[in-house]
């Protein structure tokens, strides 16, 4: 049975190119959309995860920082640097806005660092140096060139010139990315002077960050202490949040196409077969046999699919970053689970209808010539 299935589906290259092809680029569809939505996450968070912080300290019920804004008084740090088991604290500014380049205008993070910054800074510096001083900007080196701008070069933060002293990696994303400014130039131009935005703090060795964060929210007042890994999770849920419904829309068309193209292929090549499967019937075969034989030529197209869908989508991820997009894919195992699942899914529904018809077949019509 299952030697009929691969020669129902290999015996017409043309039909097995058309059908596999088509389930490829239904996966293909949700795979590079998770991997493109991982990326972004990545990306997202790629400050916090390289800040080298164990934890960051915020104002009360901030918990992240996309879209969101803390400020804290510069008495907040002193505090916290006396709590049993703070290593160093590390004080940074923080808001969204565009780095001006021309005509190019790119939203981005901009940081404020202090001289003598201990955490926080460019974790990748492909030029220059990874601490602004005043005038001075550290920006990413994608966004540079898109910008049409360089080392030596000036863009526009928040209305002031600032010379480019530093290109960063891996410092963009599709939606923004990360510029480093000196804290002077920061409160300077905001007019906020003795407040930051978070506190950056190593734990000492063999303290855990988790009781430390606690223990500076309860003596500390008014302030929220996460570890890294927390303030990265909030950070990606809120990204999940905002993209869940884009998600699911296009997931449920990617099910839909596979389940239309999956379903057609099958009962169009269970159907052409009809004589065939009466004959077995004819010579003896159950039900159950011809049943098994359809269940395995749509589980077969199905790998096929997969297997295609994913070396694209692997293909894609070395690809798109030697393009101009600010775009990163990352394939996650949760995703290939998903897709996996949702692969069998349609194998199985695929199947219904070219079961249902096998099952009516009457072996008489061999010997009527129809």
């Amino acid at each position: 049975m299952i030697r009929l299935a691969f020669r129902n589906l290999f015996q017409n290259k043309i039909r097995l190119v058309i059908s596999v092809g088509g389930v490829a680029l239904a996966l293909l569809l949700i795979l590079s959309l998770d991997a493109i939505f991982s990326g972004v996450e990545q990306r997202v968070t790629a400050y916090i995860d390289h800040s080298g912080a164990d934890i960051w300290v915020s104002q009360e019920d901030v918990l992240n920082m996309h879209m969101a804004s803390s400020s804290l008084p510069d008495s907040v740090a002193r505090k916290v640097k006396t709590v049993k088991g703070v290593e160093s604290v590390t004080p940074i500014m923080y808001l969204t806005n565009n780095v001006v380049a021309g005509d190019e205008r790119n939203l981005a993070y901009i940081i404020g660092l202090p001289a003598n910054a201990e955490l926080g800074k460019p974790w990748s510096v492909l030029i220059g140096r990874d601490i602004p001083e005043k005038g001075e900007v550290i920006m990413d080196r994608s966004v540079a060139e898109k910008s049409g701008v360089t080392m030596g070069n000036t863009v526009e933060i928040l209305g002031e010139e600032f010379e480019i002293i530093g290109l960063s990696e891996e410092t963009s994303s599709l939606t923004n990315s990360i510029a480093f400014i000196s804290t002077k130039d920061f409160e300077e131009m905001r007019r906020v002077y003795d407040t930051f935005s978070f506190l950056l703090v190593n734990v000492r060795e063999g303290d855990s960050p988790e009781v430390v964060a606690r223990q500076i929210e309860s003596t500390v007042r008014d302030v929220t202490a996460q570890t890294r890994d927390q303030f990265a999770g909030q950070e990606r849920k809120v990204i999940k949040d905002m993209s869940t419904d884009v998600i699911t829309i296009m997931n449920l068309i990617g099910f839909l196409i596979g389940l239309a193209v999956m379903s057609l292929t099958v009962y169009t090549s269970t159907l052409s077969r009809r004589r065939e499967y009466g004959m077995l019937k004819a010579l003896g075969a159950d039900n159950r046999d011809l049943y098994v034989t359809v269940m395995a030529q749509a589980i077969i197209s199905i790998i096929l699919g997969f297997l295609f869908g994913l070396v694209i989508t692997l293909l894609l991820t070395v690809i798109t970053p030697l393009t101009a997009l600010n775009l990163t894919l990352v394939i996650s195992s949760t995703s290939l689970l998903k897709v996996g699942g949702f692969a069998l899914i349609i194998a199985t529904f695929s199947a219904v209808i070219p079961i249902r018809q096998i099952a009516g077949l009457d072996p008489a019509m061999v010997f009527r010539g129809k």
